[in-house]
């Protein structure tokens, strides 16, 4: 199946046509301005430029969403604008472009293209996705059935966020070596490890496309693996939702 999906960011908003039967970006990929305002006007402004006037579409519409999201409710705003929370993102989205949407957390979306088409594929078990990047995002699977809306990045270490801790953009502000930077990441994971037990662990985000400088540090008892999906995932992960939203296959 066809399905327009879309990932709403700092860099803009980024849509790209997806075949949802094979995990694949089958068209040019458009995108907005960066985001300097998130309220939901704004945002709804922009989704109207890419949605009906950049791909002039007509179908279902999975979008990535910077937010925990439940039934197309915004539950709340880290990293969008207060004013989204308890707003009804699928209803405002579908309104505007005259398209069925559906919503997804981000992170969540970015795990779904993983656990399906990339490194997750079959796995049993608890698997946790991780991805490093500017921010630090998770989203947690039992026998490939998503239990959404986690936000693992939200716990503390040593009294701070895993996220203020470990992602890249600490890295860069507190100007740290990599290798302290991956010792970092290395003490996120053995805190998951104690309270999830995981079978797997999925590292995305610069981790995996630094995989060959980062992983040899890492020494857990979990297996893990770099994520196969790069900035495309949390696209595809959304379109897939589009594509199954009556049967919802993909949560627990």
């Amino acid at each position: 199946m066809e399905v327009l999906g879309i990932d709403i960011g700092n860099s803009g908003i980024k849509g790209c046509i997806v075949d949802t039967e094979r995990g694949e970006i089958i068209s040019d990929r458009k995108s907005t301005a960066p985001l300097e305002d998130t309220t939901p006007h704004k945002i709804l402004a922009k989704m109207h430029q890419i949605v009906t006037k950049e791909f002039r579409w007509k179908g279902p519409v999975g979008c990535a969403f910077p937010a925990p999201v439940n039934k197309g409710i915004v539950l709340s705003a880290k990293r969008i604008d207060d004013s989204w929370i308890d707003a009804n993102a699928e209803q405002l989205f579908s309104e505007i472009t005259e398209n069925e949407f559906s919503v997804i957390n981000d992170t969540d979306a970015t795990g779904l293209a993983e656990m399906h088409f990339g490194g997750g594929q079959n796995q049993e078990g608890v698997t946790i996705v991780l991805t490093a990047g500017t921010a630090i995002g998770s989203s947690v699977f039992m026998d490939g059935r998503l239990v959404p809306n986690t936000e693992l990045e939200l716990m503390e270490i040593r009294g701070i966020t895993v996220e203020e801790y470990a992602s890249n953009k600490s890295r860069k502000e507190e100007a740290i070596h990599k290798k302290t930077w991956t010792k970092r990441l290395q003490l996120v994971l053995e805190h998951l490890e104690k309270i999830f037990h995981p079978d797997l662990f999925i590292l995305g985000g610069k981790l995996s496309r630094k995989e060959d400088k980062a992983f040899p540090f890492i020494k857990i008892n979990t297996a893990f693996k770099a994520a196969s999906f790069l900035n495309d995932a949390s696209i595809v992960g959304a379109a897939m939702v589009a594509a199954h939203k009556k049967s919802q296959p993909f949560y627990r």
